[in-house]
């Protein structure tokens, strides 16, 4: 069984590509509604919640970790490596990997949270790799809060976006990291406002293509069940989570509070 947490509904972006990527695989997914968002709050923090998030899953079953959230793994993913012994997979390396392959005039700008970026853990990952590309990066605390509200095409939001997305449009980017597994649900707000010569990288798709890699190799990691089921569970369930998550999943949806 593959598990996956995030701080809310965001992660559920993974979660609907997992599902249609792996649909011999079960899950468990942890939506940690009640403490969301993770971005403004400290490493410590993030990191004590990640470890319960990680406790929870593995109870129910996972076998596999995969952490649907930017900021826990910007600042978690080590910890719960060296506490736990099951793989965990973050949603940075893959989505780092890709705009590198993605750019073409080695100007990548990333989007996040402030705990994403303050980080500077894809500057970092993309640097090394290609020592003379350049990372622009702008943290984007107010979009997880609208998209956990439901604020998806609102003219708010939309103003907010401009507003953040306005310094990378000047560094003339060419590719553009959806730093947050919230961000997908903007994505066609993004699209317009960045312009549409920006290729948009997101980290809910790519890491659902790089898990189906990992378990082309290792297919013992993950046992396969005659009957695959998927479970949704959260810290807290609201109205408007439950319209989000439906809205991603496009179908009713039955989250369990837990």
């Amino acid at each position: 069984m593959i598990g996956i947490f995030d701080s809310g509904v965001g992660g559920m972006t993974v979660a609907h590509a997992i599902e249609k990527l792996l649909p011999d695989y079960s899950l468990v997914y942890f939506g940690d509604i009640a403490r969301t968002p993770y971005g403004p709050k400290s490493p410590k923090t993030i990191i004590n919640y990640s470890i319960r998030n990680t406790e929870f899953l593995l109870d129910k079953g996972a076998e596999l970790i995969i952490i649907a959230c930017n900021s826990a793994s910007s600042v978690a993913t080590d910890t719960l490596r060296q506490r736990f012994d099951v793989p965990v997979i973050e949603v940075i390396t893959p989505a780092a990997n890709r705009a590198i392959a993605t750019s073409r005039n080695g100007r990548i700008g990333i989007i996040g949270t402030r705990a994403t970026v303050k980080s500077r853990v894809y500057h970092t990952q993309i640097t090394e790799e290609r020592p003379g590309f350049k990372v622009y990066q702008e943290a984007c605390p107010l979009l997880v809060p609208l998209v956990e509200e439901g604020w998806l095409n609102k003219r708010e939001t939309k103003m907010i976006l401009r507003r953040y997305l306005h310094p990378l449009k000047n560094r003339q980017i060419d590719t553009l990291v959806l730093g947050c597994t919230h961000y997908p649900l903007l994505k066609k707000l993004i699209q317009s406002r960045i312009g549409k010569k920006v290729k948009l990288i997101d980290s809910s798709t790519e890491t659902a293509l790089y898990v189906k890699e990992y378990l082309k190799e290792n297919p013992k990691t993950v046992s396969k069940q005659e009957q695959v089921s998927h479970r949704y569970f959260a810290s807290d369930k609201t109205e408007t989570a439950m319209k989000v998550a439906e809205r991603i999943f496009s179908r009713p949806m039955e989250i369990i509070v837990a």
